[in-house]
């Protein structure tokens, strides 16, 4: 007998509602999407880069990476928001989650490290560039915002479409600010003030969980020996600021926005051991949209056969 549902033979198959899902990782993991999904929206955030611990101004780290699909928000570097990531119903996807990097331990024999990448289906956000270290007058450290630099050289470079670059550093002028997803750190200008810390870029703000929230600061860089009134301060998105004093410990970036880790001075002798702050680790975030509702089809006759056979099929 005939259901009524149209005049189609057999059990009635109900609509399914698949309303928007979002899934924050924190750490990695794997994504299984719904069974209706074809493509989602994405905010990818690299762990951020470490900053600096020297003797005459110390960089703060670039921020991670920041690469975003949702319609109408920015991606870092002043990119506009990228395609939507297409994707099958019903499948499993790795999630990478990038630690932040370690801030300097020794003045110039161990460097501020980099972020380490966060991804998703094959987008790849870039690690934080590392501030540079000092007696070494090299550049700092590349990476999707670059890390600040530290004594007398010019900041990391970011990555196109990801982050800005860091703060350049004088001779006893204070270390840059780390670069951040929407803003290049900060630098002394010249003439440079004695002596004192350089702001970190700011990061890019997403509502792609709702409220806006900033992620991808720069960390602040930190002034030289005695010098405490003045540090270089964070950017919005987790960036940390620079240490004040500038030989107290840096709590470094804040975890799961990629922000960059602040600069640490050695001080006075007896000189402090405590190393420079570290880079906050990663973020991504999956926003999977409302596919309406959706049903299976009718039955087939093969389906009804097989029904009819086993003893399950109802009318």
């Amino acid at each position: 007998m005939a259901s009524s549902n149209g005049g189609v033979v057999g059990v009635d198959n109900p609509p399914t509602d698949q309303p928007e899902v979002i899934t924050t990782f924190n750490a990695s993991g794997n994504l299984t999407t719904a069974p209706y999904t074809t493509s989602v929206q994405y905010v990818i955030v690299a762990g951020g880069g470490g900053g600096d611990r020297g003797g005459a101004g110390s960089g703060g780290g670039g921020a991670g990476g920041y690469r975003s699909s949702v319609p109408g928000e920015a991606s870092g570097g002043g990119a506009s928001a990228e395609s939507l990531s297409p994707v099958s119903g019903a499948t499993v996807y790795p999630v990478v989650v990038g630690a932040g990097g370690l801030g300097a331990q020794l003045s110039g024999t161990t460097p501020a490290l980099q972020g380490s990448n966060s991804s998703f289906n094959g987008i790849v956000s870039t690690g934080g560039g590392g501030a540079a270290f000092v007696p070494n007058p090299q550049n700092s450290r590349n990476g999707g915002s670059g890390g600040g630099s530290s004594y007398s050289n010019s900041g990391g470079a970011g990555t196109s479409g990801q982050g800005y670059p860091g703060g350049n550093a004088t001779l006893n002028g204070g270390g840059g600010g780390g670069g951040g997803a929407a803003q290049a750190g900060f630098g002394p200008p010249t003439p440079a003030p004695q002596q004192r810390g350089w702001d970190g870029g700011d990061g890019v703000a997403s509502s792609i969980t709702g409220s806006p929230v900033y992620r991808a600061g720069g960390g602040g860089g930190c002034g030289r020996f005695t010098n405490n009134g003045i540090q270089g301060i964070g950017g919005l998105g987790g960036g940390a600021n620079g240490s004040n004093p500038v030989d107290s410990p840096n709590p470094g970036g804040t975890a799961n926005t990629g922000g960059g880790g602040g600069g640490t001075d050695i001080g006075n002798p007896p000189f402090s051991p405590v190393p420079a702050g570290p880079g906050g680790s990663g973020v991504v975030i999956i926003k999977e949209p409302n596919a309406g509702f959706k049903c299976s089809g009718v039955w087939d006759m093969n389906a009804l056969y097989d029904n009819v056979k086993a003893g399950t099929w109802t009318s």
